[in-house]
């Protein structure tokens, strides 16, 4: 006769590994995801390195269109003002690209180290967690090398008619980067409002009811983000945060009412009810 154990209750809170660490093993172990990040994101850099070429002209279409829109009055180029401006540009590009390009085995690196130590139910909260905020960041660095053209063009129609404009290449680059990075991670927020709602820190009642203040952080967001004179673009944005955060908030209600209804068939029935 074939029996079953019943299933034990609070494994979904009990750690994936019982086993214990010493002091020297977590640093023997920390020393070894570490280099093998570090490896990769050496690797991931020279890779890099290789294609900043077709990633600076993606990058400096906008001034192409600005420079064919003003034609030959004035001239509009991307400026290297130092012997070895070049080279840095490319090398803090290489860095920036050899760090996404890497990311798949640091990111699993760091995973892995704390991955014992977590529980069951934390590690499907993590999985749940990076399966969103990827994409979600990906999502936000591509609308902000879309909305880019249109800042750059934007602002290059302020320059007086005749004048020439000149880009410096550093401060150019860090537009770019610093634009895509502040969507990207804004898109990425909301993912943190999940999260805490199913951490049990805020409730999803809570969370909708401060979309005053999300309206006012978006709108502020949006107009930090781009021209002031690119009200278009600042809508734009700012109608996309305020939809991420209204997904978010009725996620977290959804998952709030699934787990008061797991709690009613849990709990036993008052007496005299």
């Amino acid at each position: 006769m074939v029996t079953t154990e019943p299933p034990r209750t609070g494994d979904a809170d009990r750690p994936r590994r019982e086993k214990r660490m010493s002091l020297g093993a977590h640093l023997v172990e920390l020393k070894k995801r570490l280099t093998i990040s570090v490896i990769a994101l050496v690797v991931g850099m020279v890779i890099a390195f290789i294609v900043t070429e077709p990633v600076l002209w993606l990058i400096t279409e906008p001034i192409r269109l600005v420079a064919e829109a003003r034609g030959e009055e004035s001239s509009v180029e991307l400026m290297f003002s130092t012997v070895t401006s070049g080279f840095d540009l490319r090398l803090r590009m290489s860095l920036a690209i050899g760090l996404l390009l890497s990311a798949p085995v640091w990111l699993w690196q760091a995973w892995a180290y704390v991955m014992p130590g977590l529980t069951r139910k934390e590690i499907r909260y993590t999985v749940g967690f990076v399966a969103a905020a990827i994409p979600l960041f990906f999502a936000g660095c591509a609308t902000g090398l879309y909305v880019m053209p249109n800042i750059v063009t934007l602002m290059a129609g302020f320059v007086p008619a005749g004048a020439a404009a000149f880009y410096d290449a550093m401060y150019y680059y860090d537009f770019v980067f610093k634009l895509m990075l502040f969507v990207g991670v804004a898109y990425v927020l909301p993912v943190f409002l999940v999260a805490l709602n199913l951490a049990g820190i805020i409730s999803g009642r809570a969370i909708v009811k401060g979309w005053r203040v999300a309206v006012i952080v978006s709108v502020t967001f949006a107009a930090l983000a781009t021209p002031p004179a690119d009200v278009a673009t600042t809508f734009l944005l700012a109608g996309i945060l305020m939809l991420l955060f209204f997904t978010a908030a009725g996620l977290s209600m959804l998952f709030d009412r699934r787990k008061a209804k797991r709690n009613a068939a849990i709990l036993p029935p008052e007496p005299g009810a």
